[in-house]
Formats: structure tokens, sequence, C-alpha cells
């Protein structure tokens, strides 16, 4: 008989009756995964593989094998869970940078990478760290949200996403830096594709969304509620084979606007694509490029594309056809999970899909597995849809990554779903929710449906989250009770006490929504505006990028009232050359963040985890004669940071300990204190006749010579 083959581990059900084998079960999750990718990158021939950047967008691999191990640590230290870092050099330049957002930071100059073997020694050092939390953690099961095993569940599918994403990249690199491994073999069956035709899906219902009792983890993206009637389409038996996309070729589909999207016009024209990005033209030969190697075109395996690419095929095809074809939504392609009759992948056998590395470590035929009257719903690639990423009625961030899905409710990430031959872990779920810019290459391919009905768009160009409206609002909108707008003041107070000191950089740190950066840029060559949070920095960057924010502000109950501001509007357009923004942690900045004439914290000390990391560095930020402006109302609270690292307001040898008692004990020996501190007002409006009104001490310090 054959022998059985393992199963890479599926995620974990987050409840049970045995506390101990839970704990178990975790520790294997995450032994497993961790082995996993780390056998991934032994596809890669050379040290030097892990230096040279596959594609522009994106970080060269020895980012990504840090990354991941960084996480845990990052997200365990922000949890508390953990107090003390390993490397934080590595867990800084790690941080942040895997999607092409404009607070990634790709710029090659501003990294000096570790060494592959000083990378791989911290994942040694986390492996055991966490190795041993796994065992001392105390665990009440079910793991929930607010669960510090969350953390640790959260760091293992994050994992799990960068061994799919890196797969891509490895496949995205030349040939000359990859190799063969036994441990990642491709399918081998190959042949003339089936030829496509459509099936009926019958009118229904789906409901979307699941709430925080649900016992396998999932990202924010997934809670909520959504529900909605559909009506009756077609939809293709089969994905998108080779042989059924190179119609499109021969149709001279590249070289016909028409059929392109103007999104998708601009990025063929840009990138001059001719054919999908995996084949590779000899002669009058077809080849297509694998992970590790170059194959003799397999017509029966799914094309892999792009969205506009699929979009374009779509497009082609309504033509030729004059049916009303296009990509699916999201909810249709629950109507077709639900119709197959489909469920999660098994435990304990091998799912009914190339999904899950259960059978290969590249796609197969099209025709392979069946789902009811279709083929691959789930599996072999990702499948596109017409659905932008959007967050279901009930969606809120979870704290330790809030910026894990926000970012992309900008109209330019489209959902895909279904899973590929490598998705694993939360990925394979039903309810897994995850989305690319349109340009992007995954392991993804699609198919259409023919419908009547028009794809519903989930989007709103207006900022609805309300913490981040009321900071649009704070920064950017009217000002209440005649109190001037805070950061621009506070740009004012940094400008007038430079005097005649160099003002070439500026730091504006904990920027949020980035008012102050706009407003330094009056007086500094260049100002860098960095905070912790990518969802306040994305309000900085729409404006620097578009010149427009838009956002709703609640009057009463359920009634907003709709906002817009523009550069223009604050006599700052002319600025947003001269600034930038990037997601940072103030406790553990990137090395590159140096050698500035002034750098700014308003309301920030008291929010940091541990804001001694911070004041006692500052210093090595800072040119000589430079200064520091620091502003806080001193609300120091547990939830932000524990009691031991408040900077003051308590009693210490029963005297009052103050903030500025500690602030002057911490920056005393590279700084001195100019003037006396200030009390600077601010109001934050909550709804139309509810506002906060808050002092914020401002000090300012010149680094000592």
């Amino acid at each position: 008989m054959p022998v059985k083959p393992e199963l890479f581990q599926r995620t974990p059900v987050l409840d049970g009756d045995d506390v101990e084998a839970k704990r178990e079960e975790v520790r294997a999750y995450f032994h497993t995964t961790l082995d996993r990718y780390e056998q991934l990158f032994e596809t890669l021939r050379s040290d030097a593989a892990y230096y040279i950047k596959p594609i522009s967008l994106r970080h060269p691999l020895i980012f990504y094998l840090g990354h991941t191990a960084t996480f845990f640590i990052n997200k365990l230290v922000l949890a508390g869970v953990l107090t003390e870092r390993i490397n934080p050099r590595l867990e800084s330049i790690f941080a942040v940078g895997v999607d092409e957002m404009s607070w990634d930071d790709l710029d090659a100059t501003h990294y000096d990478w570790p060494t592959v073997e000083e990378v791989m020694t911290y994942r040694r050092t986390m492996r055991q760290k966490i190795d041993a939390l796994i065992s001392s953690l105390s665990l009440t099961l079910p793991i929930t949200w607010e669960s510090p095993w969350w953390a640790i569940v959260m760091g293992v599918e994050h994992e799990r996403i960068h061994l799919e994403t890196s797969s891509v990249l490895i496949r995205q690199h030349k040939l000359d830096y990859v190799q063969p491994h036994s441990a990642w073999q491709p399918c081998h069956e190959s042949g003339s594709a089936p030829e496509n035709g459509m099936v009926t899906v019958p009118a229904g219902k789906v409901v979307l969304g699941k709430n925080k009792t649900d016992l396998v983890y999932g990202w924010d993206n997934e809670y909520g509620h959504h529900e909605a009637e559909l009506p009756d389409f077609q939809a293709s038996r089969y994905l998108v084979s080779n042989q059924e996309f190179l119609g499109f070729i021969e149709a001279q589909g590249y070289k016909t606007d028409d059929h392109w999207e103007e999104e998708g016009l601009a990025w063929r024209k840009f990138s001059a694509a001719i054919h999908p990005t995996f084949w590779v033209q000899q002669g009058d030969q077809w080849l297509l490029r694998l992970m590790t190697e170059e194959v003799p075109m397999p017509w029966n395996w799914p094309v892999e594309v792009n969205y506009h690419e699929a979009k374009a095929f779509c497009n082609w095809k309504a033509k030729t056809t004059g049916q009303p074809v296009r990509l699916p939504t999201e909810d249709e392609w629950y109507r077709l999970y639900d119709v197959a009759g489909l469920s999660e992948v098994p435990r304990t056998e091998r799912a009914q899909g190339n999904i899950h590395l259960d059978y290969h470590a590249s796609s197969c035929p099209v025709d392979k597995f069946q789902h009811g009257e279709f083929f691959d719903v789930i599996g072999n690639v990702w499948q596109w849809t017409e659905t932008p990423m959007h967050p279901f009625p009930g969606f809120e961030v979870h704290p330790l990554y809030d910026d894990f899905t926000t970012p992309t409710f900008d109209d330019q990430h489209n959902l895909i779903k279904g899973g590929s031959w490598i998705a694993c872990g939360n990925e394979s779920i039903r309810t897994s929710r995850y989305a690319f810019r349109r340009h992007f290459f995954q392991h993804a391919g699609f198919r259409y449906v023919i419908s009547a009905a028009s794809a519903v768009h989930h989007s709103s160009h207006y900022e609805t989250d309300k913490l981040l409206s009321e900071y649009a609002e704070f920064h950017y909108g009217n000002t209440y009770f005649d109190v001037p707008n805070f950061p621009t003041a506070l740009a004012k107070l940094a400008i007038a006490a430079m005097g005649n000191r160099p003002a070439h950089k500026a730091l504006d740190l904990g920027c949020a929504s980035g008012r102050a950066t706009f407003e330094l840029a009056h007086h500094f060559d260049h100002v860098t505006g960095v905070d912790f949070s990518a969802r306040f920095i994305n309000q900085g960057v729409m404006l620097a990028e578009r010149g427009i924010l838009r956002y709703t502000l609640t009057d009463e109950g359920e009634l907003v009232s709709y906002r817009e501001c523009t550069l223009a509007g604050l006599g700052l357009k002319e600025l947003r050359h001269k600034v930038e923004f990037f997601q940072g942690d103030a406790c553990n900045l990137k090395p590159i963040l140096t050698g500035y004439d002034l750098i700014m914290a308003a309301n920030l000390i008291d929010r940091l985890y541990e804001p001694a990391k911070f004041l006692t560095m500052v210093h090595e930020r800072l040119n000589q004669g430079g200064l520091l402006l620091l502003a806080s109302p001193y609300t120091w609270l547990e939830e932000h940071t524990k009691r031991e690292h408040w900077v003051g307001g308590f009693k210490r040898d029963g005297e009052n300990f103050t903030t500025l008692d500690g602030l002057k004990e911490m920056l005393g020996s590279h700084f001195r204190l100019l003037g006396e501190p200030q009390q600077v007002p601010f109001v934050i409006r909550e709804t139309r006749r509810k506002f906060q009104h808050t002092l914020s001490e401002v000090t300012l310090w010149e680094k000592l010579t």
C-alpha cells in the first residue's frame, strides 16, 4: 500500500477540554510552520539570492526571512506578554514593508541588511523564547481575541501568509538564484485543456462574516455580518486554463486597448506586458515558470495573471460573445461554494482540492478536482473577483494589528478567493478574506461569470472609522471654542524656537494624521512623519498624493455629516513634495531615522509602552544643537503603559514625582530645558455636542554640544 503523506498541520480549533493538549497543539503548529517556512528558503541557490530584489516593488528575500520572526517579538512586546527584546535593530528594520504602501521604505540604500546566518540565529533564538513562553504562559480555553495566546496564533498565521507570498517572490527570481528541492516538487501531469462551459447557479442568499465566538483564528476583516440575495447567474465550469487564455493572446488581446480598463491599460503600457508574467516564449514554444524551474507549457493548468489581465480577458470575451461576461463578485464566489456543497479542509485527510500543500508545489490540471458541477472552487490558484476589499458591518480592528486590513480599504486592493496550492492555515478556510493590488501577481487566476446584474461595489471614499474621522477633524477640520488648531500651534512654537538654527530635516514622531508634518515644511527642507499606526499615516499620505481627504463626523446617534479638506484650502499644497510618511515604533526606530535638526513628539510619551526607551535614546537622532519638542497631557494609563514604565505622575520617596521631574531626570545628561513649560489647549470633537478639552504641556529641549 502507498504511504499516506503527512499532512501540513491545520489551523487549530481554539477550544477544547484539555488545556495541556491544546498547549502542545499550538506548540506543534508553531514549530511545523517555522520548519516549512525555513525549508522554502532552501530553494535559494546562494546567499546572494537573499539580497537581490526579485521585483522592484518588494524587499529582497532576506527581509521576509527576518520579518516573520521579528513579528512574534514585536507583537508580544506590544501585548505586554514579553518585556525584553532579542535584537532591537533587527526588530526595527524587519518590522514593516510587505505591501506597496507609501509608508513602506523600499529604498535599498536605507538598509544595512544582516547576514543570512545572523537572521537564522535570530530565528533560532526567537523559537526558543516562544517555545518557553508556550510552556509557561497561563492558558484558558477558548483562546479569544483578548487572550495573550491570540498573539501567538496570530504570529503563526502571519508566517503562513508569508509562506505563500515568499514562494511567489522566489518564483519571480531569476532561475540563476533558485534550485529544485525534494520538498517542493511540482505536479507532473499535463495535457490538453478541457473545453470550458457555463453552468447555471440558481438564485439564493449568501451570509458572510463571523463573530468573536468563532473557534478558528480569523483576521479582523472576517468579522462582522453581511448578507445578500443574489439572482441566478452562470459561472464557468473550470478556471480559465493556459490554453483558453492563449486564445486571448492570439486575438491580439494585449495589443487591443479597448479590452483594458483605464487602470489596466496604464499598467499594461508601463509594464510592456504582452503575455502572462510566468509565461516564457522560446522561439515558437511556450514554457511556464514554476517556483524553481521552467517546464513545457502545461496547457490544462490554470492561467496565472493579475486582475488587469483577467478583466481584459473578460471584456474581450464579452465583446466576442455578446454576453455580459465579467469576473465574479465575492458574494458570487460564496454562492458557488455553497452550491458546490463544499466544507472546510479536513483535519486528518487530504483536501478535495489542490490546497494546503496536500498535493503539489504548483498548480495542476483544471479538471482534476471536481466540486459539484464545477472544478476548483477552492484550491489550485486564487481567483480574482470584482470586489475591492471592504469591511463588513460590525468590523473592528484588533489592537495588536490595527493595520492588517484598514490600509487596503482604498478601492485599490481586490479580493481573491478560494486559495492556491500553498494556501495554508487561515488562508484555506471558507471565511478568509485576502486582497492584493490589482497589478500584483500571486498564484492567482480566475473564472468568469455571465450575469445581467452588475457587480455590486461595497466602497466609500469617506473615512468612516470614528477615531480616524475625529483625528481628521482634529488635524484638518474646524476650530472649536476659539481654540487654535493644535498641530499647527505646535509647529509654530517649534519654528519660532528654531531661530537661526539649521533647518534641513525635521521628524514629526507620533504624527497621527500628519498636519504638523505639513506645517513644519513651511520652515524645514524636509519633514518625515512617523506613526505606529498605518491607519493614521494613510490620511497624511492621501493628502500628499491626492490633495484631498474626505471623512464623516458623528452628529448624534446614527446621523453623520460629510466633510472634506484639501491641501490647497489649507495653504499646504506647495509643501507636499517636502514631506514623507513612514510607519514606525518610537521605542525602536529604524537606524535611518537620524540626523534631524528638530524632533517633535506630540501627545506621544504617555501612549508609549516603554517611554524611557525613546527618551534615553532620542539624543542620538538629533544633530548637535538640535531641538526636541515634547507635548503631552501626561494622561498615564496602564492600558497603554505599564505602571512601572510611567515617567512621572506618582509618589517617590513619599513626595510627588511629576512627569516633568521624570523628563528632567531622563533628558538632563543630553539636553538643556529651554524656558518654562507652556500649556497648549486642544479640542477633539466627538459629536456635535460633545467635545474633549485638554491641556498639553509643551517643553522644548536643546541638545547639548
